[in-house]
């Protein structure tokens, strides 16, 4: 077995550690005090790396703890099974979840049915964001339909931008449109570092769907 390195901390160092950190404290605290708007935020989650839809979700059961409710429209995914639609179902109607995608653009390969999902969806998430009784709505995979223009990018974020001041939206999928991102409150852009499926890895349950 290695030896544990000796790791004594001498007074001086204690004492120099714990003025550096009173001192970063002070700065943390003063800073989180000049912090003092509340607002329903609008969020974007894109990017080509894995975990837009995630993240999202992460913040969706994060509402759910503090007893909110959460409205789910999905733009793309529709046909197949997820695990998180499951897991949401036990919230039973504090979660109003839609899926109403036709799947992908390739795999339909129908224009007007892509449009008409899309707009079915948008429809249906204007509803959702008009219920007072929901504190966050999330529209996943709408930057996909924005990126083939199946949705009138202007409409939807002057739409967006509209909604009442205490209501929390966040947008997933790639490749957001400018637009979008400059009426965003918070913009994350998931980077592709390493990819399972480079190596040939299939999707698989309960990581992705």
């Amino acid at each position: 077995m290695a030896e544990i390195e000796d790791q004594t901390i001498s007074e001086g160092d204690a004492e120099r550690h714990r003025a550096k950190m009173a001192k970063r404290k002070a700065v943390q605290d003063a800073e989180v005090a000049g912090k003092t708007i509340e607002k329903g935020l609008l969020i974007v989650n894109t990017g080509p790396g894995k975990g837009k839809t995630t993240a999202a979700f992460g913040l969706a059961l994060r509402m759910l703890g503090y007893g909110k409710r959460v409205g789910v429209v999905q733009f793309i995914k529709g046909k197949w099974h997820t695990g998180e639609k499951d897991a949401f179902a036990a919230f039973g109607d504090r979660v109003v979840w839609h899926a109403m995608g036709e799947g992908f653009t390739w795999e339909t390969q129908d224009l007007k049915r892509d449009i008409a999902a899309a707009e079915a969806a948008w429809a249906k998430a204007l509803e959702l964001m008009a219920d007072p009784s929901i504190s966050l709505v999330v529209l996943d995979e709408l930057n996909i339909a924005l990126r083939y223009d199946y949705l009138d990018l202007k409409q939807v974020v002057a739409a967006l931008k509209a909604r009442r001041g205490d209501l929390h939206v966040i947008v997933t999928g790639r490749n957001a449109k400018p637009l979008l991102v400059e009426a965003a409150d918070l913009v994350t852009e998931m980077g592709l570092t390493k990819h399972h499926f480079s190596a040939g890895v299939k999707a698989q349950q309960g990581i992705e769907f």
